[in-house]
């Protein structure tokens, strides 16, 4: 059977070739290789193509053959170049010298030394602390036990114990409508018409007073009966009487 017009086999011949042109940079491999099978594909179908023109029912065996033989080398090609690329970046990445290991192995000793270090030093504020404890502790049955004792002694601890509310601005002496201090108030939700509270000084209490009223600025309260014959003063403190 002779050849279609326009020399069909000379245009498969020329479809099918895969050689790489020697000038063709090596970045541009994958390109080609492409290209190549794209090449080889339109072959094919060129060939499929001839074949049905020409009434023939399947294209030659042995054409058929080269083709896939022609794809499958392309396809080794590509395997091959990216396995070749892979190994390119493995040797790439840095590989850690004996000198950084070493480096590596004094931060590791250096922090090391810092969290024992650390360690030691909580350990002995434990110690003082419980130490103090300890101390405290003894000092607070031995207190314990002199108040068992001493009841003055008791009560004076109490009184110097007992919750600050207030201090004393001024007192005023008024022979028609009575005494009174006025005093700033430090706890205001301890502080209400009608409580009574009590002047410290030191450890003793000078008197006691009830409040008569509270404002903005301040509260007033009058001594109760027996109060002490010490008058307040400025900065005296005041408190809720202790129960003894």
């Amino acid at each position: 059977m002779s050849e279609p017009e326009g020399n069909p086999a000379g245009h498969r011949d020329a479809l099918t070739s895969a050689t790489r042109p020697s000038n063709v940079p090596p970045m541009d491999t994958m390109k080609l290789l492409l290209g190549a099978t794209v090449a080889l594909l339109l072959g094919a179908l060129a060939v499929s193509w001839q074949g049905m023109n020409n009434g023939v029912k399947n294209t030659s065996p042995d054409e058929i053959a080269r083709l896939e033989r022609q794809i499958r080398e392309l396809r080794a090609e590509q395997d091959k170049i990216q396995i070749d690329r892979q190994m390119q970046q493995l040797r790439s990445e840095p590989i850690a010298t004996p000198s950084q290991n070493a480096e590596d192995i004094e931060a590791m000793k250096r922090q090391m030394e810092a969290g024992k270090e650390a360690l030691r030093k909580l350990e002995e504020e434990n110690a003082q602390r419980d130490a103090k404890v300890a101390q405290d502790e003894e000092g607070l049955l031995g207190q314990r036990e002199l108040e068992s004792k001493d009841s003055e002694l008791r009560r004076a601890r109490m009184i110097s114990e007992a919750l600050l509310i207030g201090k004393v601005m001024e007192y005023v002496e008024n022979p028609e409508q009575g005494d009174f201090i006025t005093f700033s108030v430090l706890m205001p939700e301890q502080v209400q018409t009608g409580v009574i509270v009590a002047i410290r000084r030191k450890t003793g209490i000078l008197g006691q007073l009830k409040v008569g009223e509270v404002t903005a600025e301040g509260a007033i309260a009058n001594p109760l009966p027996g109060f002490g014959p010490v008058r307040p003063q400025e900065g005296d403190e005041l408190i809720l009487p202790p129960q003894y």
